[in-house]
């Protein structure tokens, strides 16, 4: 098995919903953190056309990842431009520090 890290970057308001998604899923951790950007809806009333969203990081099994994702996708989901994107990616190993033990998949679920 491998592993796998959802990224998306939402709307801001959408994160609560999106935590207790993942919360409900089990998911084992999650870091999020603000940012700036824009894409495909931008803020037209600032000189430089960014908007503030939250991006939601997961490092899960492949086996779920597209479940994590749509979690996502269903919670900040409101049908108006700009309500985000997400990102699955390989990884090819997550360590843990405090070990130094490259986690395993059932170690890290």
């Amino acid at each position: 098995m491998e592993f796998r890290k959802v990224t998306a970057i939402i709307r801001s308001d959408s994160l609560e919903k999106v935590e207790k998604a993942l919360q409900a899923l089990s998911v084992p951790g999650v870091s999020v953190t603000k940012v700036k950007g824009y894409g495909e809806y931008a803020n037209y009333y600032t000189p430089d056309l960014m908007l503030t969203h939250a991006r939601v990081e997961v490092f899960i099994g492949q086996h779920r990842a597209e479940e994590v994702a749509k979690a996502i996708m269903d919670a900040a989901h409101s049908g108006v431009e700009g309500d985000g994107i997400i990102a699955v990616l390989p990884v090819e190993a997550v360590y843990h520090i405090r070990t130094r033990e490259k986690c395993k998949i059932d170690a890290c679920e």
